[in-house]
């Protein structure tokens, strides 16, 4: 039996053209999303106007994306100290604009500690550091009240974090309510051999849902089976946001454009899966 959840959608902040901020609240709201997620680079410098835009037409701020930034897992102490504060800040003023928390992929590319076998080899190092790292940034999280998502990304970005099991694996033995996992569909139909049970094998972790179709278009755009992934989020109960992440950050202030004539079909062919479903209902 499915368990019934509301419909939350969001869109990330680039992939709309504002100029303004106050603009993209206002074109999230004529697209018919819920949400916005931000970026954590930008949101110092923006956080005063958010809280003053927060819940305009019924848009409010969902969570925020910490993209690429300083690196957690570098041998560099000084680095790895500048990637925790950045986070940290993020944390505390996700909690402050009301998002419900924030993204971030612990690792990129290749690793960068050095292999200690028979000790433990780069990745089980890394691992190691990453569990220390999250047990701290948990308490930040806890006292902001909002939750902290790790996000796999596909084997071409990392070597780390590939698979939702890689995520949960690492998340779960820590036992802390503030920490969940984020699916993205897009890294999912990479590295995924079936995105459907993966959502249900990983239910218990999973609170940030990432929307894409295989090739980083828009969903409906390629071949993803969002049918069966949207019908087990509808099966394990997700009440989390969904989130429209396409194309290359540094891609979309150009595109979004055409994403604003685009995405009123990808949201409309989105909003008859979930209709069918039964499980994931519209919010109301």
């Amino acid at each position: 039996m499915s368990v019934s959840a509301k419909r939350r959608i969001a869109i990330q902040e680039d992939m709309l053209p504002g100029p303004r901020l106050e603009d993209r609240f206002e074109q999230a709201a004529d697209l018919g999303v819920q949400g916005l997620e931000f970026w954590s680079r930008t949101l110092p410098d923006q956080v005063k106007e958010i809280e003053r835009l927060n819940g305009r037409r019924g848009i409010v701020a969902a969570t925020i994306n910490h993209g690429r930034r300083s690196r957690f897992l570098d041998p560099d102490p000084n680095e790895r100290a500048r990637a925790m504060a950045e986070l940290r800040q993020a944390l505390v003023l996700a909690g402050r604009i009301g998002a419900e928390g924030v993204i971030f992929v612990p690792h990129f590319a290749e690793p960068r500690l050095p292999d200690l076998s028979p000790f433990f080899d780069a990745v089980g190092l890394e691992r190691a550091l990453l569990s220390a790292q999250l047990e701290g940034l948990a308490d930040t999280a806890e006292a902001a009240r909002v939750k902290l998502f790790v996000e796999p990304v596909n084997r071409y970005e990392t070597h780390l974090l590939v698979r939702l099991r890689d995520a949960a694996s690492l998340v779960q033995p820590l036992g802390r309510a503030p920490l969940g996992i984020v699916a993205d569909l897009f890294h999912m139909a990479l590295d995924e051999p079936d995105i459907p049970a993966a959502i249900r094998d990983h239910s218990a972790v999973i609170g940030h849902v990432h929307l894409a179709d295989h090739n980083r278009r828009l969903p409906g755009q390629g071949r993803t089976d969002f049918a069966a992934a949207l019908a087990a989020l509808a099966e394990i109960g997700f009440a989390g946001w969904m989130a429209f992440e396409c194309g290359a950050p540094g891609d979309n202030v150009a595109r979004a454009g055409s994403y604003l004539a685009e995405l009123p079909a990808s949201l409309e062919f989105l909003l008859g899966l979930i209709a069918k479903q039964g499980g994931l209902e519209p919010a109301r």
